[in-house]
């Protein structure tokens, strides 16, 4: 079959180099409409319970992520001149186009009792901005009176105050958002600069902003760094420009075909898919180093161009579309996980790797074919003198020394199943920047001054029309009792609630006083009731806490970045006060918001690392069919791909390097690029043993000596070529790429070392010759 594929791809040559061609400008015109994706990222699949009781709190009250905070610690805040700016400043985001509300010092509201029209009137405490301190002093004063600002603008122990902006979420999830931060932050730094302050900012659409520019800008120096160390490695191993700039080339088009599909499955550049463009570049280019090397062993053999070709094509073709099927597998397993934001990068990923395995296929013969034939010079790296003494150490401990290399492999895995005993399932929302960057250091000012900005939402459905305010609004007071239990967690903010909403109500009610700021009685409530019937006073306050039927409320609060593990203790805490409180035989009540699908997000994606690394085994083992059919040497030839990957969890767990997204995909991921280096001995080892007779001894020799030199080559170009992630900002990204490279080194050996002593001992038992030649 090969060698009709080898016939074809020659003889109709010119038809290909028209086909690629015109696809090519077909998918570099989609790649032209790709676009960022400003949607938060969705892990759980749909039908999750977490994700779907997120969703359905959404359907009810809007996006729980929408809000921006800038914070701003003074001990002067009131100082006239200060204050006078900082209302301003609010103003000005309030007009922001985009922008839905806007809370701070500014536009904080007080209620008074209207007798003569049975109702609550909102007025602001700040009609006009003051001109003396006298003014400031006496708005500081009224404030100080309103106790329901106190930890949510305002916290009067540290001089801290904020902003709270909330988004559009039209605009929330557009390119728009990008821009209205870009003009919320230049209108705060003007004040910061006027005062020589520090602006804090945080929330979730801050966040979000700062990363995707992050990601947006890494992109491209991911792409630049690959292509760059891509070109240095090829230009030192061929020590020819023509056949460099050939290979990166060929790889590009391979990039344009994978961001043009991108496009057509209607998927965006996200944290995931803006890493194929240059992971296709790594991995696209040990294609061209296998079948160019290939073709050049050919020449020096027998001088003939086409032949060589043909025999590049015969001999590679097979064992490159095993390798990369292998490494497609390792990608496309992502798709049974289910995850949205898996599924697009996994599914792409594959699709993309075996299309420039393709592009390698045809389009490096033909060119090739019309290229000259190489100088001396450029087949110096044949000889590779350095890299046969290191073949020869191999073969040696192949045949001499495999107890030896056994006893390696189990030191080696005994050290690497400590270290994995060790690893920890913890996952931060900001945990993959540095403690130094702006975005960490300012989210702990939040913390500290506020517990932080993290949305988490308490959902109580009572099941019955109006059963928030009915049975004498029994429901209030549970809600009142469990915000007792949740103020015992230092982790969570004062909450906003409809029981918050009534204490406000109440005071306005008794003249405005302080002290009445407290949930009233029955007789109280029922005394109130016909002031809050009016849509246009405090019914109308109430909404957002409230569904159309009042058989549902939230209370809102705000957490500190904890941390999935801290989080799942505080789960484990509150659940049951939740439930003691409110009976689920009588109440559904729904613990949801961000933090939470955050920290279900990382467990679902830890128990898919199983299960999608034990898809990939399975599916690689029966590629492995197509080569043997014989089971001990499918089962035995997994352990040089599976212990590379031991190897790696256990350097994570000495180094407390923490399974979350980037560093989970590290394992389905090497694992298939892993199992190359596998396929490629394996045929070559398979050739020599059926195809020319050779003894088992004699195989394994001359499929190390065969095989090794690209190997050690693609090893080298896969281990620069991940190490360029760790110039990531991103702590798992970079981490990513330091363990993937770590990896693929050590599968190498494996590969050279482990794999070939494990078919001689199999030869062995089966009472064939292993002995050295």
């Amino acid at each position: 079959m090969w060698n009709k594929i080898a016939t074809y791809i020659i003889r109709y040559r010119l038809l290909w180099v028209a086909l690629v061609l015109v696809s090519t400008v077909f998918m570099a015109y989609e790649a032209s409409k790709i676009e960022l994706s400003y949607n938060f990222a969705r892990i759980l699949p749909s039908n999750d319970p977490v994700e779907k009781e997120y969703q359905d709190f959404r359907k009810l009250f809007g996006e729980d992520g929408s809000v921006m905070v800038i914070g701003w610690q003074d001990p002067q805040l009131f100082e006239i001149n200060k204050f006078r700016d900082w209302c301003k400043l609010s103003q000005q985001i309030k007009e922001t186009e985009g922008i839905k509300n806007v809370l701070s010092l500014a536009n904080v509201y007080k209620i008074a009792r209207n007798d003569s029209l049975t109702r609550f009137d909102f007025s602001p405490v700040i009609r006009d901005i003051p001109n003396t301190q006298a003014e400031a002093d006496s708005i500081k004063k009224e404030i100080a009176n309103l106790p329901i600002y106190e930890g949510l603008v305002l916290n009067s122990k540290t001089n801290a105050t904020l902003i709270v902006i909330t988004f559009n979420d039209k605009e929330l999830n557009s390119k728009r958002r990008l821009t209205i931060v870009d003009d919320i932050e230049k209108m705060s730094e003007t004040f910061a600069t006027k005062y020589n302050t520090d602006l804090h900012y945080s929330g979730m659409p801050y966040i979000r902003t700062v990363n995707m520019k992050k990601i947006s800008g890494e992109m491209e120096l991911f792409m630049g760094l690959a292509v760059f160390v891509t070109l240095l490695i090829l230009w030192a191993f061929f020590r020819s420009f023509r056949l460099t700039l050939l290979s990166i080339i060929v790889v590009l088009i391979g990039v344009v075909f994978s961001v043009g599909i991108l496009h057509l499955f209607n998927y965006k550049i996200t944290a995931l898919t803006g890493l194929i463009p240059p992971l296709l570049i790594v991995i696209g280019v040990p294609n061209c180093v296998f079948l160019i090397n290939k073709y050049q062993a050919e020449l020096v053999s027998h001088n003939n161009k086409d032949e060589a070709l043909r025999e590049m094509i015969r001999q590679i073709g097979l064992s490159t579309f095993l390798a990369n099927m292998t490494t497609a597998i390792g990608f496309g397993v992502f798709y049974f996980t289910n995850s949205i934001l898996l599924v697009e990068f996994g599914v792409v990923a594959a699709i993309s790797v075996m299309v420039t395995y393709v592009l390698c296929l045809v389009l490096l013969p033909i060119t090739l074919h019309y290229m000259s034939t190489p100088k001396p010079r450029h087949l110096k790296h044949l000889e590779g003198k350095w890299a046969f003494g290191f073949l020869r150490m191999v073969n040696n401990l192949v045949h001499n020394r495999r107890k030896e290399i056994y006893i390696a492999m189990v030191v080696l895995i005994v050290v690497s199943a400590f270290g994995m005993t060790k690893i920890k399932t913890i996952g931060y929302v900001v945990d993959d920047l540095p403690k130094k960057d702006v975005v960490y250091t300012d989210l702990r000012f939040f913390e500290k001054n506020f517990n932080g900005v993290l949305p988490f939402e308490v959902m109580i459905n009572t099941q019955q029309p109006n059963g928030v305010f009915a049975d004498q609004a029994r429901t209030l007071y549970k809600i009142k009792a469990l915000q007792n239990e949740m103020a015992k967690f230092p982790e969570f903010s004062k909450p906003v609630s409809i029981v918050e909403a009534s204490k406000f109500l109440y005071q306005g009610y008794r003249g405005g006083d302080a002290k009445y700021y407290a949930l009233p009685g029955v007789l109280e409530l029922n005394k109130m009731a016909p002031y809050l019937q009016s849509q246009q006073g405090a019914a109308k306050q109430l909404t957002s806490f409230l569904n159309e039927d009042k058989s549902v409320t939230r209370v809102s609060f705000q957490m500190a970045d904890v941390g999935s593990e801290r989080i799942k203790e505080l789960m484990g805490r509150i659940r049951p006060k939740v439930d003691s409180i409110f009976s689920p035989e009588k109440y559904k009540v729904g613990l949801t918001g961000h933090s939470l699908v955050f920290l279900k997000s990382n467990d679902y994606l830890l128990s898919n690392l199983y299960e999608s690394l034990l898809i990939a085994i399975v599916l690689i083992a029966i590629v492995g069919m197509a080569l043997f059919r014989s089971i001990p040497i499918i089962l035995l030839s997994k352990l040089p791909c599976l212990i590379p990957l031991a190897l790696t969890a256990g350097i994570m767990g000495y180094f407390d390097i923490y399974f979350k997204p980037t560093t989970i995909l590290i394992f389905s991921i090497t694992f298939g690029i892993a199992s190359d280096g596998t396929v490629y001995f394996l045929t070559r080892y398979r050739e020599e043993l059926y195809k020319k007779g050779l003894t088992p001894s004699k195989a394994v020799t001359a499929s190390i000596f065969g095989t090794g030199l690209s190997m050690i080559y693609t090893a080298v170009i896969l281990f620069c070529g991940f190490s360029i992630f760790a110039a990531s900002s991103f702590g798992g990204t970079a981490a990513m790429g330091v363990m993937v490279s770590i990896t693929l080194l050590v599968a190498m050996c494996t590969n050279l070392i482990l794999l070939p002593a494990l078919l001689l001992s199999i030869a062995k038992r089966q009472g064939k010759n292993v002995k050295p030649s």
